[in-house]
C-alpha cells in the first residue's frame, strides 16, 4: 500500500502515559491524556472512532484507524528531542544543557547584555505567562530583556512588542543563539516570546520564533526533500529542524491557524509530506497547568476531525501523533517524559486495529520514507507492511 500525499499532525505534548524511564527524569504517574479524562468529562466522539482514547490503554478495541503508542528513545523529553525522533535524528552523542536547578551564570548573561546592548532581568525557572506578568511592568521601565527557562534545556527570551520591535527581538535571539553555542553553555533552543498587553494583563502574542541547531545527522525530511519530494511545514516545525529538509513554511501562530492552514494544503495536488505543530497544547496548557483549557483544547480539535478526513484523497495517509508529555495535573513546570499516542488512518484501509507498541518514535519516520521507497533514516523501521 502506497501513499501520494501524508499528513504528519503532532499534537504537541499529549502524551498518553508514563514511559519505562519516567522515574529517572522525575515523572512517575505522568499521563497527560490520562489524567486530563480522569479530571474532566472529555468528549472527542470523533477523536474516539479513531482509536485515540484506546491508546490510554491498548485493550484491542475496534476503531475506525490503526492505532498504538510510541515510546520515546532519544533523551530528554522537549519538542526538539521528541521531533528529532520522530524524523529518524538520534540525539544519543549531543548534550544539551539544562539550568532548572542554578538558573543561567553570570558569565553567560554579561556576555549577552554586553553583546546586545540591553539590560537583563529575570533568570528564573517558570511558566512564560507567569513570568511575563511578574516581570512586565519592570520590562517596561527599562526596556531590559526577560530572560528565563522552563526547566528543559532552553533560554526564553520575553519582551513587549511595544518596547523592543519584534525584528529586534529575533537579532537579539540570534546573537544569545551564537553565544549559547559553547559547550558549557549549550541550550537545545533559544525561544523569542514576545508579549503585549498592560500591568497584570500581558499575553504572549503569535510572534513567537525558535532558534535550534543544526541537527546532528540526516533527518527523514532530508531524505525527502534530496527526492524532489514535498516538504511542507506549517507551524513551528521549521524552526525545530533549524530549517533543514524543508521545501515550504507556513507560519501558524495558535492551533486553529494550523488546522485553518492544513485544509488550504489539503485541497492542493503534490506528492510529499505536510508536517503540522500544534502548539497550544503545550504552551497555553500544559506548562500553565489548566486541566480544562487543554481539555477543551482537545474537544477543539475533535470538532476538526471530520472536515480534515472528509479532505483526504484515497490516495493519502493522516498519521497523528505527540511529541513528548507535559501532564497539567504533575508539579513543576517541565514537560514529562511519556509514551505518545499513534494513530494511522486512510480511506484505503480495510480492518483497521490495534498495532505493536512502537519501540521507538522513529518508526513513523521510517515509515514515511518506506512508502515513498527511499533510504531508511538514522533510527526507526517502517510499519508500512502492517497497513492493509
Amino acid at each position: 500500500m502506497k501513499f501520494k500525499r501524508i499528513f504528519l499532525i503532532v499534537l504537541d505534548s499529549l502524551g498518553v502515559g508514563e514511559a519505562s524511564d519516567a522515574a529517572s527524569y522525575g515523572d512517575k504517574g505522568a499521563n497527560t491524556l490520562g489524567n486530563i479524562v480522569k479530571n474532566y468529562e472529555l468528549f472527542i466522539p470523533n477523536l474516539e472512532k479513531l482509536g485515540f482514547l484506546n491508546t490510554l490503554t491498548m485493550n484491542n478495541k475496534e476503531s475506525e484507524a490503526y492505532y498504538t503508542i510510541a515510546r520515546p528513545k532519544n533523551k530528554g523529553k522537549d519538542s526538539l528531542s521528541g521531533h528529532y525522533e520522530l524524523m529518524g535524528i538520534e540525539n544519543s552523542n549531543v548534550s544539551y544543557k539544562t539550568f532548572a536547578e542554578t538558573a543561567f551564570p553570570r558569565e553567560m548573561l554579561e556576555s549577552i547584555a554586553n553583546n546586545t546592548k540591553r539590560g537583563i532581568i529575570g533568570n528564573i525557572i517558570g511558566n512564560p505567562i507567569e513570568i511575563i506578568n511578574k516581570l512586565g511592568d519592570r520590562h517596561k521601565e527599562t526596556g531590559a530583556l526577560i530572560i528565563y527557562t522552563t526547566c528543559d534545556s532552553n533560554l526564553e527570551i520575553a519582551a513587549h512588542e511595544d518596547v523592543i520591535p519584534i525584528n529586534e527581538l529575533y537579532q537579539y535571539a540570534e546573537i544569545i543563539r551564537e553565544i549559547t553555542k559553547r559547550e558549557e553553555w549549550k541550550v537545545g533552543r533559544v525561544i523569542v516570546r514576545p508579549f503585549t498587553g498592560e500591568s497584570g494583563n500581558y499575553t504572549l502574542t503569535n510572534n513567537s520564533r525558535i532558534y535550534t541547531l543544526t541537527p546532528p545527522n540526516k533527518s527523514v525530511l532530508d531524505i525527502l526533500k534530496a527526492a524532489d519530494l514535498q516538504v511542507i511545514s506549517i507551524g513551528k516545525v521549521h524552526d525545530l529542524y533549524d530549517g533543514y529538509g524543508i521545501t515550504k513554511i507556513i507560519k501558524a501562530g495558535n492551533n486553529q491557524e494550523g488546522i485553518n492552514k492544513l485544509s488550504d494544503i489539503m485541497d492542493k495536488n503534490f506528492d510529499g509530506l505536510c508536517f503540522l505543530n500544534l502548539s497550544d497544547f503545550d504552551t497555553l496548557y500544559g506548562h500553565r497547568k489548566d486541566v480544562k483549557g487543554y481539555a477543551r483544547e482537545i474537544e477543539a480539535l475533535d470538532v476538526e476531525i471530520p472536515i480534515i478526513l472528509n479532505k483526504l484523497n484515497i490516495d493519502d495517509l493522516l498519521i497523528i501523533t505527540a511529541d513528548h508529555g507535559n501532564d497539567p495535573t504533575m508539579p513543576g513546570y517541565s514537560h514529562t517524559r511519556e509514551n505518545v499516542p499513534v494513530i494511522i488512518y486512510s480511506r484505503l484501509f480495510k480492518n483497521p486495529h490495534q498495532l505493536d507498541v512502537l519501540e521507538t518514535m522513529a518508526d513513523i519516520g521510517a515509515t514515511i520514507t518506506g512508502n515513498f521507497e527511499l533510504e531508511k533514516p538514522w533510527m526507526g523501521t517502517s510499519f508500512l507492511d502492517k497497513l492493509k
